[in-house]
């Protein structure tokens, strides 16, 4: 089969994307608004970019009900800072409910009974549920169009990171503990990585 995604309706080339492209990371996004609401949202379209600076990045797209931005990247671009915290599956159901497209001033974390806790170099809290969290600032974001479909990058420079200590050791993560949840397509989600195998990348050809 060949597809040519220009001659695709926006809904189907979406669903080419989360059908293939998976299991995908969760970005579970806090941001505050200059009113003092939090804003808990997340996003699986969530990657690293790199360690040096250390960047990541995620991509909200544009609201398929209005068409316009989501509260998330409006607060973004006011405040330049935001938090991602890791899911994980304790509050797996929590982090689905946040997805509802609540008012602008409505607090989700209220909302759906999900704890906060202070960041050390953001505004915008941290939520305690989670086991790992990323303070970031807003590095650069780009937009890509302005209609249904369309959306934009978000790049943050990490300032802190909070870690559990039970999950830390020897400099790595231990994943068994982070018990991480991933997207996959349509209403699906994975549960925690049980099934592994290891491959030692070879250092030269042979």
């Amino acid at each position: 089969m060949e597809l040519n995604p220009e001659s695709l309706q926006w809904k189907d080339a979406y669903k080419l994307l989360v059908g293939s492209i998976l299991p995908r990371p969760i970005a579970f996004i806090t941001t505050i608004d200059g009113n003092g609401i939090v804003n808990a949202a997340p996003f699986s379209f969530f990657t690293a970019i790199c360690a040096e600076p250390m960047l990541i990045c995620f991509s909200p797209m544009i609201r398929g009900t209005d068409g316009e931005k989501k509260d998330t990247l409006i607060n973004i671009e006011a405040t330049k800072e935001f938090v991602v915290n890791i899911v994980s599956e304790d509050f797996v159901k929590q982090m689905n409910d946040c997805a509802i497209e609540y008012s602008a001033d409505v607090d989700e974390l209220e909302a759906t009974g999900l704890l906060k806790e202070d960041s050390a170099t953001v505004i915008a809290p941290r939520i305690k549920e989670s086991k790992v969290h990323m303070e970031c600032e807003l590095y650069q974001v780009l937009h890509f169009g302005g209609h249904p479909g369309a959306g934009s990058l978000v790049i943050g420079k990490v300032k802190h990171v909070h870690i559990h200590d039970d999950l830390y050791e020897s400099g790595r993560i231990l994943t068994e503990k982070l018990k991480p949840v991933g997207r996959l397509a349509g209403q699906m989600f994975t549960k925690p990585i049980t099934d592994t195998f290891e491959l030692i990348r070879k250092k030269e050809p042979r």
